[in-house]
């Protein structure tokens, strides 16, 4: 089941990557075999995936770097266009932390994209997994949040990236969020 709830994130958010060819992008959580770089590397000028389990690899488009996500982003300041994060926020401890990180390595008007599991997927991804077995077990269990628009809210309060949309897709099971690096703290909500 967790390759097909891939494919419809990734299918949620490649559309807003085509939008932008030619962009420095960054996979946060991008897995062992970065499946979503593979299938923007078309569309993208580089992109970078960051992940604790990776393996490391390196050509001329694409770069997998094995880090932990509670370390500095090795990115100068100001570098990337566009940062993902698919199906990894619930999973951090203190997200806050590669918050400010993203906020320091996007450019000015630099994009974050996150999908992140809703409060609803809670008992319906508990039940796939302990029940049916269906959905890794390990994976759910190291979920520390889930996320409504509310929570998003606030957690991006008082940061430089500004909600500019965002939209519950799989029946209100996730969360996909567009943020911009912008200089105010104005938020625009589209809930």
């Amino acid at each position: 089941m967790e390759p097909l709830l891939r494919r419809i994130r990734i299918g949620r958010v490649l559309p807003f990557i085509r939008q932008h060819t030619d962009c420095l992008l960054l996979d946060i959580g991008c897995g062992v075999n970065f499946g979503f770089l593979k299938k923007v590397e078309p569309y993208i000028s580089r992109g970078f995936g960051i992940d604790y389990k990776v393996d490391e690899i390196i050509n001329s488009k694409l770069t997998a770097i094995r880090s932990v996500l509670d370390q500095k982003l090795p990115f100068d300041d100001n570098a990337l266009d566009i940062v993902t994060m698919l199906a990894v926020l619930e999973h951090l401890e203190k997200p806050s932390r590669i918050i400010s990180e993203i906020e320091r390595v996007l450019k000015h008007e630099g994009v974050l994209i996150i999908t992140v599991p809703s409060r609803r997927a809670k008992p319906i991804l508990e039940f796939l997994s302990y029940k049916l077995g269906v959905v890794n077990e390990l994976e759910i269990r190291d979920h520390k949040k889930y996320y409504n628009y509310s929570d998003l809210k606030e957690l991006f309060s008082g940061t430089g990236l500004n909600i500019d949309q965002h939209k519950y897709f799989q029946m209100g099971m996730n969360n996909f969020l567009v943020l911009k690096k912008r200089a105010g703290n104005q938020q625009v909500p589209n809930a």
